[in-house]
């Protein structure tokens, strides 16, 4: 889809409205899409992993090793690798050109997210651990992996506290994790140490993530609250200096609904959740005023995953019961002008008045004094790329993931 060709009002939008397509893959979990944003990543319930193709909405490979379901997924940025944890208390690294895991390993507890280092991608990760210690490992060298214990600190009953989720900072330096006593903790990624804690709650925290500025930080309690946090300035402040302010807090006052996932959209000016129990929904609120500006409808059933597509301002979503993947997104009408300036649309049959000199005869050597007069001398440069798209994003070049034709038909046998 050429966007630049499309009505600009509506290519602008800043979230999407409508529910346009509905995918089902065998019984998906979890879904995760790209950051290049070609591609879309769904574990299913059996342990596959299965990437979609975003342009075409067809299965590009099916990545099997894990046995159970998948509960955490992530891309890295140049969209080659990706990191999978499961069920079977297994973590995978998959290089994207093949079809086995390029690093594993495997733990004695459950998993509840691994995450990515900003630094050295992809060997270098974050791996949440069910009651225990969690782990920064270093797996560059499979002979040789290190893991570095992280322990919650700040806290006389630090003993009976767990790391559930943590989300690094855009610098790599820092990585922000939530217990299951409420602590959200600052933590160096150089030598483990825990710069800063604070208790915001007694409840335990879900779900933490962090705007791509790096100034916004949501989490999602199970108090049935977010809480939308004013990150400090990490690198120039000294720690003790540091405050994490409550900038809104985001709840159904009515409903009192417990929000099961959250995301940002690119800039952390939108932020979205899905709803737990009855309601089938999506909340978007916009994060300055903190103010609820719509809600998405159109599924059945509840949503357990969330995942906000920047580049195509589309918002995909998980139903819990049917296990297939709602997208919304925005219905751009066709702007015929943009191809012949001259061209105008109609609702309906018109009858056709014909001008007064519309057929005239005209002698050559008038009509081309008329076109000379009417000639401009542009320059229409067809080599030049351009660098940035309708939306603003930066246009670079993707991976693309090889396809083998010859195993297309045999994805699911």
């Amino acid at each position: 889809m050429n966007l630049s060709l499309l009505d600009p009002f509506a290519v602008a939008k800043e979230y999407p409205e409508v529910l346009f397509s509905k995918l089902e893959f065998g019984h998906s979990t979890l879904i995760k899409s790209s950051y290049n944003s070609d591609y879309l990543a769904s574990g299913t319930i059996d342990g596959d992993i299965v990437i979609i193709d975003l342009d075409t909405h067809g299965i590009i490979k099916i990545l099997r090793n894990h046995t159970r379901s998948i509960n955490s997924l992530r891309w890295t940025n140049c969209g080659r690798y990706l990191l999978s944890t499961s069920r079977d208390w297994k973590v995978n690294l998959w290089d994207l050109t093949a079809n086995e895991p390029i690093r594993s390993l495997r733990f004695e507890g459950p998993i509840w997210q691994a995450e990515f280092s900003p630094k050295n991608q992809p060997f270098e990760i974050f791996i949440s651990v069910f009651e225990d210690d969690c782990l920064f490992v270093n797996w560059e060298d499979k002979d040789d992996i290190r893991m570095s214990p992280i322990s919650v600190e700040g806290s006389e009953e630090s003993s009976n506290h767990y790391i559930l989720t943590g989300v690094y900072h855009p610098s790599g330096n820092f990585l922000f994790v939530g217990t299951n006593k409420g602590l959200v903790n600052i933590i160096s990624t150089i030598d483990g140490s825990t710069l800063f804690s604070e208790k915001i709650t007694s409840s335990n925290v879900k779900n933490i993530i962090l705007s791509q500025t790096g100034y916004r930080i949501a989490v999602n309690f199970s108090d049935r609250i977010i809480r939308q946090f004013k990150i400090p300035d990490l690198v120039n402040e000294e720690p003790e200096n540091w405050v994490l302010e409550v900038e809104h807090k985001y709840q159904d006052v009515v409903n009192r609904l417990q929000w099961n996932s959250v995301s940002f959209n690119s800039n952390g000016e939108y932020l979205i959740a899905s709803t737990f129990g009855s309601s089938h929904e999506i909340y978007i609120w916009e994060t300055t005023m903190g103010s609820l500006v719509k809600i998405l409808e159109g599924s059945k059933e509840e949503l357990v995953d969330v995942d906000w597509n920047f580049k195509k301002c589309e918002i995909y979503a998980v139903g819990l019961d049917s296990g297939k993947i709602y997208m919304w997104g925005v219905i751009v009408p066709q702007k015929w002008s943009a191809l012949a300036p001259d061209f105008v649309e109609i609702e309906e049959n018109i009858e056709f008045m014909e001008r007064e000199d519309e057929f005239d005869i005209i002698p050559e050597n008038e009509m081309a004094q008329k076109n000379l007069e009417l000639e401009e001398d542009i320059e229409v440069d067809l080599l030049t790329k351009d660098t940035i798209d309708a939306r603003g994003f930066s246009i670079e070049k993707n991976f693309v993931i090889p396809l083998k034709l010859e195993h297309s038909q045999n994805l699911f046998e």
